[in-house]
């Protein structure tokens, strides 16, 4: 309030020519400030009519009081508003939809932050296109996970989507498959096993046998399919998905978090 009554006075009372200063004050903040972490925010998922295309939005701030602000409260629905209105396909094109004043997303983020004092940011962005998808939001606000299935049918597939959503949130697999992790991460993981297998004494033969079988448990508890259900480790997900319908199973998934 103070900001705006001080614009106003150094505009004379014209409006407009206060607007203009407010807005700079944002880009001076937003410059200032760049280089500060955004570690607050909150997480937003929204999934079409269709349940085809979900989109995932992080927007972020400083502190925690700043996240429960009811008008940057509304920014973040505003940004995941522009996300599925447009199906923007990045970041950068996100930030450029214009609102209703004509003003791009990035000018309201500008704004605010000028009005807080803090740097505000779209920290992720993400989509998931499949035959199903669907969210989960955890109760925190700051977590939000995206889902895409195939070879779905039947009633029980949302609850199982939303379980395997739980779970991704949950327990943080790095890939969908064994096939979906990176060959550096494998080499680094077989280096690792080696190296564990070398300190405990066993023969330098069998190194390479003894880290491949701890690669295999390393997938068995960092990619999605081959993890135990949480909720009934006498299953995997895989299994839990083959025996909610013949076939089915994860094409991708998005798992965004702030702090």
């Amino acid at each position: 309030m103070m900001d705006c009554k001080k614009a106003l006075t150094e505009a004379n009372g014209d409006f407009e020519a206060a607007k203009d200063i407010l807005r700079k004050q944002g880009q001076k903040i937003a410059s200032k400030r760049a280089d500060n972490a955004t570690s607050e925010g909150a997480v937003l998922t929204q999934v079409n009519a269709e349940g085809t295309v979900g989109k995932v939005i992080a927007l972020a701030c400083e502190t925690e009081p700043v996240s429960k602000v009811e008008d940057f409260k509304n920014l973040a629905q505003a940004v995941l508003s522009a996300a599925v209105s447009t199906n923007a396909a990045t970041k950068e094109e996100l930030l450029a939809t214009p609102q209703t004043d004509g003003r791009s997303l990035q000018d309201h983020i500008t704004d605010l932050m000028g009005k807080i004092g803090e740097k505000i940011d779209v920290v992720s962005y993400e989509t998931v296109s499949a035959e199903k998808v669907v969210a989960y939001n955890h109760s925190n606000g700051k977590l939000g996970v995206l889902v895409g299935l195939t070879n779905t049918g039947g009633k029980e597939v949302t609850e199982v989507g939303k379980d395997v959503a739980m779970q991704i949130a949950a327990m943080r697999p790095i890939a969908v498959d064994k096939d979906g992790v990176d060959a550096a991460t494998i080499e680094r993981e077989i280096e690792i096993g080696k190296e564990q297998a070398r300190q405990e004494g066993k023969p330098e033969e069998m190194l390479e046998k003894i880290a491949q079988g701890k690669l295999n448990k390393f997938y068995k508890e960092s990619t999605l399919l081959n993890q135990e259900f949480v909720k009934d480790p006498s299953v995997t997900i895989a299994k839990l998905l083959d025996n909610t319908n013949k076939g089915m199973t994860v094409t991708e998934f998005k798992r965004v978090a702030i702090g």
